[in-house]
Order: structure tokens, then sequence, then C-alpha cells
């Protein structure tokens, strides 16, 4: 299949208990409970935000970047659409059929099976709207909670730590990498 030179569609998409939506820059506000956090943010490519203004910039940021390349989703719920947590793809490669996904939730809905809920919705879309072979997600290797559900989804851990991988603040952080591909999503999903 040919490079396709459309730009991909960042829709809203519905699951039982969540509406993710495209990320809007009066998200800022309500983001800004999880950017400040140290313990959402603790396994999260950036440093907490320091101020709701630290947090803007890094929305608008998202809102710029090439949707070729990176689009984010607000995780919402219903009735009331109150926001509640972010997944989103970056480092997109359209000609391998390939992209990298990261998401968090606010610390008050965690265990309660939301994410893994936004996942499966986000991964039947890019299977089958964006034609993906191949999804990553990059984790530490401490990151029990995030293994788990990468692992119940039907990902497989292929590294070993991959040593000093990103640059947090002035840390550097270890990785381990984990990808699910097309056939083993739709294998999965036909159970």
């Amino acid at each position: 299949m040919g490079i396709d030179a459309t730009p991909p569609v960042v829709p809203v998409l519905q699951t039982p208990r969540l509406r993710l939506r495209p990320l809007q820059a009066e998200d800022a506000e309500a983001l800004h409970d999880a950017y400040a956090n140290p313990q959402v943010m603790r396994h999260w490519s950036l440093a907490p935000s320091g101020d709701l203004a630290e947090t803007r910039r890094r929305i608008a940021w998202s809102l710029a970047a090439s949707v070729e390349m990176h689009a984010a989703w607000a995780i919402t719920q219903p009735p009331d659409d109150r926001l509640i947590g972010l997944v989103n793809y970056h480092h997109r490669e359209a000609s391998n059929r390939r992209l990298e996904i990261g998401y968090l939730l606010m610390r008050g809905h965690w265990r309660q099976g939301l994410m893994r809920e936004a996942l499966v919705a986000l991964l039947d879309h890019f299977f089958v709207a964006f034609d993906v072979h191949r999804v990553e997600a990059m984790v530490e290797p401490s990151n029990l909670p995030s293994r788990r559900l990468l692992e119940g989804l039907g990902f497989a851990c292929e590294s070993g730590v991959l040593r000093d991988r990103i640059k947090v603040g002035d840390a550097y952080r270890s990785m381990v990498m984990y990808a699910l591909l097309a056939p083993d999503w739709k294998a999965a999903t036909r159970r």
C-alpha cells in the first residue's frame, strides 16, 4: 500500500463510559490538574507543569503540531463531559504504518478500567481508519500498572531496558518498548 497523503482525521470516539474528543486550547485549566500533579506526571515524558501558563503552552504546542505526526484527544465523561485524561499519538511514520501512543489519567480515576476503555477505542481507530500496522508505547520499567494495561491489550514487550532513553527535566529515564501489530489486534478482538 502506498503512502496516503491525506492528513488523518481526529474524530470524536465514543465508548460506553467515555467520550474522546480532539484536545482544545480551552482544556488547559481542567488538564492542569493532571499536568501539575507529580504523581500523575511521574511516568510522563514531561516534568509537571509549574503553573497554568506552562500547561497552556504545552497544549498550544500539541495543537500546533502536524496532525500527520501528532494528535491528542481529551478523555471526558458524559453527561457533563468533564475532562479526566488525555491520549495521543506521536512519532507517526505513515510510510512505515507505525505510531507511538501516550496516555495519562487524573489520579481520582485510576483503577476503574477507564484507560483500557479509551485505548481500545483508540486502537480500533488506528488499525482501521489509519491503516496502522504497528502501535508502540514506551514505558518505564517500574511502571507496572501501565505495563499490565498494555499486556492486557495484547502488546508485547519487545526490548530489554533502554537505558537513559528520554530526558525529563535534568534526569534521564530508562524505558522498555511495547508494540502491538494489526494482525494481533484483529485476532484479539475476534475472541
